[in-house]
């Protein structure tokens, strides 16, 4: 079919889709969403205590034992950071793949405040004729086909339709 990429992101993954016909026709149902790849953030997989030293209650301890405040070490920023550079993998990957498929419908499909990372880094080519749609839930955790029925709900993709009866 290749009118249609979808990509599922989190901080952590992104799943990359294509709507495809089904292959036969007449006895399954199709389109369907075929998950082509899949890319991992290294740095937001990586538990706390390893990408950050020290006390994580952002306290410490004064020589008179009484509590005191310790640096600001900026954790918010640095993880907004990871994930503008993950977002940026992301978009590269979704608009590569959207061209390699000659799709006319880019899906994006995140959590609130992934998907603003993803809309700042996504850079689409005026002669690429790509529209994109977005979301604003996390669905990576879905199967492709509850992916599917939960986009076509939202009016995102077309409807699967079942095989003919004969």
């Amino acid at each position: 079919m290749g009118e249609y990429c979808v990509v599922v992101a989190d901080g952590v993954r992104a799943r990359f889709f294509t709507l495809e016909a089904a292959q036969l026709p007449g006895m399954e149902s199709g389109p369907n969403l075929v998950e082509k790849e899949c890319l991992i953030n290294p740095e937001g997989e990586t538990p706390g205590h390893e990408l950050w030293t020290g006390d994580k209650s952002g306290r410490s301890e004064s020589s008179s034992g009484s509590p005191s405040h310790v640096y600001d070490d900026h954790r918010g920023r640095h993880m907004d950071e990871f994930m503008r550079r993950f977002a940026s993998k992301v978009t590269g990957e979704a608009m590569r793949l959207a061209q390699e498929q000659k799709a006319k419908q880019l899906v994006l499909v995140s959590a609130k405040r992934m998907l603003g990372f993803l809309r700042e880094s996504l850079v689409v080519p005026p002669k690429a004729n790509i529209k994109v749609h977005e979301l604003a839930k996390d669905l990576t955790q879905l199967s492709p086909q509850d992916l599917h029925n939960h986009l076509d709900n939202a009016g995102l993709i077309p409807k699967r339709k079942q095989p003919s009866a004969k």
